[in-house]
């Protein structure tokens, strides 16, 4: 099975996974040999891996695609990307469907959020609900590969309302996207609503401690719940420590263990590169 379809058959499955959050080609490879189903590349994790910058439309299409390239072809599970809200009007979606397609991804969403925000804008802005519309139906046109996963996203509700979040939802259901990205939702009653409203499988990009409940996801055609992007992190955490440490004068010896540098072999296949050297390279 392909991971595109792979994915689809977590989306046409009957419960919630969680995906791994990676940011570069080792996470992800970890994240397979982990056993997870499928990786998650968000777009504010994009952004402090490519650029180490926070997440206000500061990277371009291209940044992101060869990000997503180098990850992808390390990944033996599927990746969904956030797609952000295309890098521009419908056109430029097309544009970041044919790249992110093109660079391996299984699946991403477009988001009805007006970015980058405006002068003198004050909170999150949304496009209108036509032009959000327009945005998936280019995203669905522009795929080459029909088991692409294009998925519709909003978090309208943070700022729009319940019953706008509804009518944008059926919406993009209706134009045909595969999978519906919801954020902000803090109540079961909001994503009772949602859920009621349309038939296709959810996928929710914000899961606070009051959703946790994979049973209560599963019975409401939640097929994706992401838990953050604590990989990252953590992952950074532990390196401002180490230099920290080691700028304070300790000793390499006294901090590195060889458990971590076994680990990190194994994930970066040192063992089948030197069995190809031995193959290809000696007489």
């Amino acid at each position: 099975m392909s991971l595109r379809a792979r994915l689809r058959a977590i989306l046409a499955g009957d419960a919630p996974v969680f995906p791994a959050s990676v940011h570069d080609p080792l996470s992800a490879r970890a994240a397979g040999d982990l056993g997870f189903e499928m990786a998650m590349l968000g777009g504010s994790v994009a952004s402090l891996a490519v650029l180490g910058l926070p997440d206000l439309t500061l990277l371009t299409l291209s940044e992101l695609a060869g990000l997503v390239r180098r990850i992808a072809r390390a990944a033996s599970i599927p990746l969904f990307v956030d797609g952000d809200h295309g890098y521009g009007n419908a056109l430029n979606v097309r544009r970041t469907v044919e790249e992110l397609e093109s660079a391996g991804a299984a699946g991403l969403s477009i988001e009805d959020t007006a970015l980058p925000a405006g002068f003198g804008a004050s909170g999150t802005a949304f496009i209108p609900r036509a032009e959000g519309v327009g945005k998936i139906r280019a995203a669905l046109a522009a795929r080459r590969d029909p088991a692409l996963v294009i998925a519709a996203r909003t978090g309208a509700i943070t700022a729009l309302g319940l019953a706008e979040t509804i009518e944008r939802a059926r919406a993009y259901a209706d134009c045909g996207a595969d999978a519906l990205f919801l954020t902000g939702i803090r109540t079961w009653g909001e994503l009772d609503a949602l859920a009621g409203a349309v038939s296709c499988p959810l996928i929710l990009g914000t899961l606070t401690p009051a959703l946790d409940d994979p049973a209560a996801l599963a019975a409401r055609r939640v097929r994706i719940a992401l838990q953050g992007h604590l990989p990252f992190q953590a992952g950074f955490a532990a390196t401002v420590t180490t230099l920290a440490a080691l700028r304070a004068g300790a000793k390499p010896a006294t901090l590195g263990r060889s458990e971590d540098a076994a680990l990190l072999r194994e994930t970066a296949r040192e063992r089948a590169y030197q069995a190809a050297m031995d193959d290809y390279l000696k007489e």
